[in-house]
Parts: structure tokens; C-alpha cells; sequence
């Protein structure tokens, strides 16, 4: 079967064509950063717009590279939430119409279940296992029982993970999106020179990034009050550290409370090196399995999106047409 994937909830147009499990046919993303850039971050109303103008024309290309016709395409997933209302609606109702025209099924994916199956295109993941998904809206822990069957066990209590990397980037005015430049610098920086601190949870598989934020702006204007140079290389490495310690710790605390034999850890931030180098010493300690989809796989996608609705399709899980988008789509309904 041929599964055609879109994926419209933030700042990236993306269209994949996904032949069955893990035949990947066509993986198409339109980057948004030359249009976000000079505002530090994504302006909705702008995503939305320049997800109107691109999506048709690279479901037309996207055909055109996999050498098929519509005709030929069997099902369409779509990413229904969560996200920006705007963004989902027009990657929707683009999925709507081409369900209705072409007489196929319409199936509606949880971004953060795209995340998830992001790693089963490249492996064949056995279940159940644990999974990360850390990116700029979403860090959480999660059960994976079995396929569409999700348990949360952890979750951020502010700011996500790749948020609070953005934020400090373009605090310290870095370009946006900042979270792989605070990577690139913090690779020639000193991981030890700081030790920021990050908050612990009643939950202890629970996050909290927004007290870090802080004590990395106070450090840094407490430096610039004094008179002295700010070594943004340092200060990238410590602050990167302390976000990746959190990741870890918490990480290895719940693959120890469920005995988890397998790990999944995918988002935006899974392309993090350090995290990634991080992540395979953890891996190697505990002697459990650790799927991290390839890079280009780990950020915002369409073949993670056709991969989730290939789930939903073996287990009948079409959507409705009256069905709309949810900005708050939760993953454990």
C-alpha cells in the first residue's frame, strides 16, 4: 500500500510517500527559516500562510519524484495535532479533499505518535518499550505497550527541552533556529566551566527547564555587570550539558522502573550530538536497545506522519471527515 503522509503543525511543510511499513518512496520538507528568522521564532500566522502556498505544489513533486499518480496512492496521513490551529488546519483540510476526491482513507496522526514511529522506519522496533520524544514543543517519557497504546510517564512542567535551547540561543544572540547552533558551538566549548542547575519534580520522571532558562540569563548579566567577557562557547557546552544530564538522568531512572529492555528516543532534540553520544553510553551500560532515527528523521517530517497512519490503518483507526483538528491532541485519549 501506498501511504501518503503530510505534515503541516508547526513551521515545516512536509509531504512523504511510504510504501507499506518502511519503503521509504519520497521525503519532501519545506523549511520556514528564512521566514521566521528575523523574529527570533515561528509566527503562526505566517506559517500558516506559507503552508497554503507550498503544500500543493510538493504533493505534486513529491509525486512526480516517486514516479506515481494519485490514483495510485491507497491512504493519506495527516498530522492532526498537536500544533498551531492555522498550520494543522491547512495540511487538514488538504487531506480532507484529497480523501474525498480519491475515495481513500483519511487517517488522522498524533504528531507525537510521528515521533514515535519516526524510529520504525529505519528498525524493526519490538514492543513494549520506552520512549523519549524531545523537541521544541514536547519533552515526555512514555510507555509504548504496543502499537496505539501510550502511557505518559513524565512530562515537562514548563518549557520543553528545544524551547528552552531556542530561548537561550536567541539570548544570546545566536540565529534562529538556535538549538543546533548552541550544538555547533558547544562541540569547541567547556562542558565543565559552568555547572547550571535544573530543578527536580515531585514526579521524579517529570522535566522542568524554565529555572535553568533563568539561571543561565542571570549568569550571563552578572558577567556583562562585572565588565567581563561573555565565552559564549562555555557557556553554550554547560548550559547543553545540563539540559542533556536532565534527559539522561530521568531516562535511565524510568528504564529501570519498568525494566525496559528498549528505548526509543526521537524529536527535533534526539539530533542533538551530544544527546545522541549521551544516549548510546546509556545504552551500552544498561545493555538495553536504543533506536534514534537518523538525523533528518529526528526533526519535523512526513514519512514519521505515513509510518503513524500505517498503524492506524492495520487497526482501523480511519478518521471521520467531520472530524477537525486539535491543537491540544492529546496521545493517551
Amino acid at each position: 500500500m501506498i501511504f501518503l503522509g503530510i505534515e503541516t503543525s508547526c513551521d515545516e511543510t512536509a509531504v512523504a510517500l511510504l510504501k507499506d511499513e518502511r519503503e521509504q518512496l519520497v521525503s519532501l520538507v519545506s523549511s520556514q527559516v528564512d521566514l521566521h528568522q528575523k523574529y527570533g521564532g515561528v509566527v503562526p500566522e505566517l506559517a500558516s500562510r506559507r503552508h497554503i502556498e507550498v503544500l500543493t505544489p510538493l504533493i505534486q513533486e513529491a509525486l512526480i519524484q516517486a514516479g506515481l499518480t494519485l490514483k495510485e496512492v491507497d491512504a493519506v496521513a495527516v498530522t492532526r495535532g498537536p500544533g498551531l490551529v492555522g498550520a494543522l488546519l491547512v495540511g487538514m483540510e488538504t487531506a480532507k479533499a484529497l480523501s474525498i476526491g480519491l475515495g481513500i482513507p483519511l487517517l488522522g496522526v498524533n504528531h507525537l505518535a510521528g515521533h514515535i514511529y519516526a524510529a520504525f522506519l529505519e528498525n524493526e522496533v519490538k514492543l513494549p518499550a520506552l520512549a523519549l520524544v524531545v523537541s521544541g514543543g514536547h519533552t515526555e517519557l512514555i510507555a509504548v505497550d504496543e502499537e496505539e497504546k501510550f502511557r505518559q510517564l513524565g512530562t515537562t512542567r514548563d518549557d520543553a527541552a528545544g524551547e528552552t535551547l531556542d530561548k537561550i540561543a536567541r539570548f544570546l544572540g545566536l540565529p534562529y533556529p538556535g538549538g543546533p547552533q548552541i550544538d555547533l558551538l558547544a562541540r569547541r566549548g567547556d562542558q565543565n566551566y559552568h555547572r547550571f542547575p535544573v530543578a527536580e519534580m515531585d514526579n521524579p520522571l517529570d522535566f522542568s527547564f524554565s529555572g535553568l532558562k533563568t539561571a543561565v540569563i542571570y549568569f550571563v548579566e552578572e558577567l556583562k555587570r562585572r565588565g567581563e567577557s561573555v565565552p559564549i562557547e562555555n557557556i553554550c557546552a554547560s548550559f547543553q550539558e545540563a539540559v542533556v544530564n536532565s534527559l539522561i538522568s530521568k531516562t535511565k531512572r524510568a528504564i529501570k522502573q519498568g525494566s525496559y529492555k528498549r528505548v526509543i528516543v526521537s524529536g527535533g532534540v534526539a539530533a542533538n550530538s551530544r544527546l545522541r553520544e549521551k544516549l548510546r553510553e546509556l545504552a551500552l551500560k544498561l545493555n538495553v536497545e536504543l533506536y534514534i532515527p537518523s538525523p533528518g528523521l529526528c526533526t519535523d517530517n512526513a514519512l514519521m506522519i505515513a509510518r503513524a497512519g500505517f498503524a492506524l490503518f492495520k487497526k482501523g483507526l480511519s478518521l471521520s471527515l467531520k472530524e477537525d483538528v486539535d491543537p491540544n491532541l492529546s496521545l493517551y485519549e
